[in-house]
């Protein structure tokens, strides 16, 4: 606790990755951790918590000036899960404004005139310049996968409803998703054992054989810039070297309206789900959330409805992609971190994914020619989410491998 407490106290004027600490009481409990007080997997382990997520005994205030002295009753479901297993919430992490695209304070640790990414960005700063070994995020379109791969950690998007989110101010309840931060894959499987209540937590990662991937480059590919292309590339042939199995997939042509599709349902869903803001504090609102919910609120019911039912028959395709294939590889943004001043970055490369309910994960693979981080995504079954873990410390070992 206090090696991340010196960390913070050394860097965080610079990164701003924290809405809310208290110092003093994170010594206490880790002091009464070294006691042998409480217990569980995750005793005495230091956790960021981003800011849209409710502590009972810290402020959370979701990223926007409206809420600035919220103070919840309860934690959330998997803040009281994380405490029951032992671990300290040292503090509330930066968020975006309701989790959308209104930067907050945090800068990319990497280079600080960068984006850290959104809307988990301080989430994803803190654990990349070691301020603390875990956080969680969320993500509706890329909230997890952006900032962890812009800031050169690993992200988990959970499936959808495998976590819950009890206690999570929700967006757009149809996409919302429940994400873990970390340096390592096994962390996030440890931390994610805790959140699913088994009662070991202590998933062992490991695979049998080598895993079968799928390249889908997807109809995006244009747009993601040369750097990030070789990372998905060179990555898919590092992981070839290694022993897994690559083969390239093509993906059906109706994926393509999945983009659109995924910004119809949030748009609609956030307009409903931010009425009392939109309504009685449009003043206090940033003209990003503005526009948004200004647009979900002219869309009519029936192009929501054909948008989610967009996503159903895509789903319905699903099987056949990952036919022979433990996992797709898939790029993870469009570049590099870009300028702060531009906004959080371009989410495109998460939103279909996000739409089909799968789970994700990102992973760093190399820097690009700004010397920032670069990763890959993969993307696994419904439902295969253990798999996904798997396949993911796998490659991760692979691409460490030199």
């Amino acid at each position: 606790m206090r090696a991340c407490l010196a960390r913070i106290e050394a860097r965080e004027r610079d990164v701003g990755a924290w809405e809310y600490l208290d110092p003093d009481r994170a010594l206490a409990l880790a002091r009464a951790a070294d006691r042998g007080e409480g217990g569980g997997p995750l005793r005495g382990i230091p956790v960021g918590i981003k800011d849209i997520i409710d502590t009972v005994d810290m402020p959370t205030t979701l990223g926007s000036r409206i809420y600035s002295t919220r103070q919840p009753q309860w934690d959330a479901a998997c803040v009281a899960a994380l405490r029951a297993a032992g671990a300290i919430i040292l503090g509330k992490t930066v968020t975006t404004e309701f989790a959308y695209f209104q930067p907050g304070k945090t800068r990319n640790p990497h280079q600080l005139q960068h984006t850290p990414g959104g809307s988990s960005s301080g989430s994803a700063a803190a654990v990349a310049d070691c301020m603390v070994p875990v956080a969680l995020g969320s993500q509706t379109a890329a909230s997890v996968i952006r900032p962890a791969t812009f800031c050169g950690v690993f992200g988990y998007k959970a499936g959808f409803g495998e976590l819950s989110l009890s206690g999570i101010r929700p967006f757009a309840e149809s996409l919302d998703t429940l994400g873990i931060l970390a340096r390592s894959v096994a962390d996030i499987a440890l931390v994610r054992d805790v959140l699913m209540g088994f009662p070991d937590a202590a998933t062992t990662l490991s695979l049998s054989a080598p895993p079968t991937l799928g390249l889908a480059r997807t109809a995006q590919w244009s747009l993601a810039d040369a750097c990030a292309q070789r990372a998905v590339e060179e990555g898919a042939e590092a992981l070839r070297r290694a022993g897994a199995r690559v083969r390239d997939v093509e993906l059906p042509a109706r994926f393509a309206a999945l983009i659109d599709a995924q910004k119809t349902i949030m748009a609609y869903e956030a307009a409903r789900n931010y009425l009392f803001e939109t309504t009685r504090h449009a003043e206090r609102l940033s003209d990003a959330f503005r526009a948004l919910t200004d647009l979900g609120r002219r869309m009519p019911r029936e192009a929501w409805v054909e948008a989610r039912r967009l996503v159903r028959r895509a789903s319905d395709d699903l099987g056949a992609v990952f036919a022979g294939c433990d996992a797709l590889i898939v790029p993870a943004t469009v570049g590099e971190a870009p300028l702060a001043t531009t906004g959080t970055g371009d989410p495109v490369m998460s939103r279909m994914w996000t739409a089909l309910h799968v789970p994700s994960l990102a992973v760093p693979v190399m820097t690009g020619p700004q010397g920032l981080p670069v990763g890959l995504q993969l993307i696994a079954a419904a439902g295969a989410d253990e798999l996904l873990l798997n396949v993911g410390d796998w490659c991760a070992r692979a691409l460490a491998t030199p």
